[in-house]
């Protein structure tokens, strides 16, 4: 029996050195701007373009590994990065604007065939 209470005894010391001798992290918490996020996705946005099939045969025609050329890009200033991204922005003339336009062409059918807008005499309210 008294074997039992010194062992319960050497445990609790034990256990109350362990619990002492745990530090807590604290947690940090800081805002981000939104030109932070912005630049981020951008940066992503210009290393994803090296993804693409038709990219990176362009690179290959032209003699550039696809990897440095997205290392090169993962190296560039943030202006540098947002000056690429509007340059391709800029350079598909019109190849989004045809899916855009399509896109809200579905979506104002939908909203028709729904009663919620009377766009298009040609789509039958289902409401009806």
């Amino acid at each position: 029996m008294k074997l039992i209470q010194k062992a319960k005894r050497v445990l609790a010391g034990v256990m109350a050195v362990l619990m002492l001798s745990v530090t807590v992290n604290q947690a940090q918490a800081a805002m981000i701007s939104n030109q932070a996020i912005v630049q981020q996705l951008d940066r992503q946005q210009a290393i994803a373009l090296f993804d693409r099939a038709d990219v990176q045969e362009q690179l290959t025609q032209l003699g550039v590994d696809s990897e440095l050329a997205k290392s090169r890009v993962a190296a560039m200033s943030d202006a540098e990065i947002a000056q690429l991204n509007q340059h391709l922005a800029d350079q598909p003339a019109g190849q989004d604007i045809l899916g855009l336009a399509f896109m809200v062409f579905v979506v104002f059918v939908i909203t028709d065939m729904l009663g919620a807008t009377d766009v298009f005499p040609f789509v039958k309210n289902i409401n009806r």
